[in-house]
């Protein structure tokens, strides 16, 4: 009897429970003490706008959570060293992107018919896993390594990538209203988007590693800058996050650097707002998006760099 493939929402509905599921085995075994919890209350919210961000543009949760947790250590006296306030980003977007990887990938699975002659292209299932498995093979085995055998001045790095990230931003923003505002969306990749993404791989698998944002961050700018679907280059952006945050958890979770109490808090945020960052990110539509996401990316590096320097 052949065997019959199970429907793509099905597929979706197994993935966020097996998601719950983790999340459930992790605050059981986990250790926490739940006495600093009202102290965090506002933890979840963060998550729910950190994830909406993150999900919404592929940029990773971190151009959020290092910025927001960074502040609170630097003005509020957290006793969190740099190494573990990008831990706790990792932790909460191994929950956070992984259900936006989810939701996008339903998405393309599900794609609406395009009209022939518009502006909007389909995205070929074929282009998204190649991208996905291209940039992972690249940057996962340097981000490990880097987690586990390099030590550098993460400071020095933070500022010269902050000041590569308020570039990028800025030619996103021109570029999505000047030689792109009107033109068709590209439908297929070329062999040059392959080695472009495949060079993007290297430095961001080494930054991921150090700031818990990077490689999604590359790939889904590059992807717009190249004026591609939303959905090629957001969610290629989201499932690259979500493994590269996973494994570079579990490599957390080995050199218990871990805060779980604030991962633990923040994770059903990210998560509900990882659900809610797709149609947002659908009704914005492309032009809008890229725009917000481009001023973010600006505007976060800036303050990260300000920070950093004052």
């Amino acid at each position: 009897m052949a065997l019959t493939m199970p429907h793509p929402s099905r597929l979706l509905w197994l993935g966020i429970a097996g998601l719950l599921a983790a999340y459930a085995l992790t605050f059981a075994v986990v250790a926490k003490d739940s006495s600093t919890w009202t102290d965090l209350w506002f933890v979840p919210g963060v998550g729910v706008i950190g994830a909406i961000i993150a999900n919404a543009s592929g940029t990773g949760g971190g151009v959020v959570f290092i910025p927001v947790f960074n502040a609170l250590r630097e003005l509020g006296g957290w006793s969190l060293d740099p190494l573990r306030v990008t831990a706790i980003s990792m932790g909460i977007q191994a929950f956070g992107m992984s259900m936006g990887a989810l939701r996008w990938t339903d998405r393309l699975l599900h794609q609406p018919i395009m009209p022939e002659g518009g502006h909007d292209a389909p995205v070929r299932i074929c282009d998204y896993g190649a991208v996905c498995l291209l940039v992972l093979a690249i940057s996962l085995p340097l981000q490990l390594g880097t987690q586990l055998l390099v030590q550098v001045d993460g400071r020095t790095v933070l500022l010269a990538y902050k000041a590569f990230s308020v570039v990028l931003g800025l030619a996103l923003i021109i570029a999505t209203w000047t030689v792109n505002r009107d033109l068709p969306e590209r439908r297929a990749l070329t062999a040059v988007d392959f080695l472009v993404l495949a060079g993007l791989a290297i430095p961001g698998g080494f930054i991921t590693a150090l700031f818990s944002v990077g490689i999604g961050e590359l790939v889904a700018f590059y992807l717009f800058l190249r004026h591609f679907p939303m959905v090629l280059a957001v969610g290629t952006a989201c499932v690259i996050s979500s493994i590269s945050m996973i494994a570079g958890t579990l490599v957390n979770q080995q050199a218990g650097i871990i805060a779980w109490d604030i991962v633990l808090l923040a994770a059903p945020g990210a998560m509900l707002g990882a659900i809610l960052a797709r149609p947002i990110a659908l009704w914005l539509g492309p032009r809008k998006l890229k725009t917000a996401g481009g001023v973010w990316i600006v505007l976060s590096a800036l303050y990260l760099i300000w920070l950093n320097t004052a």
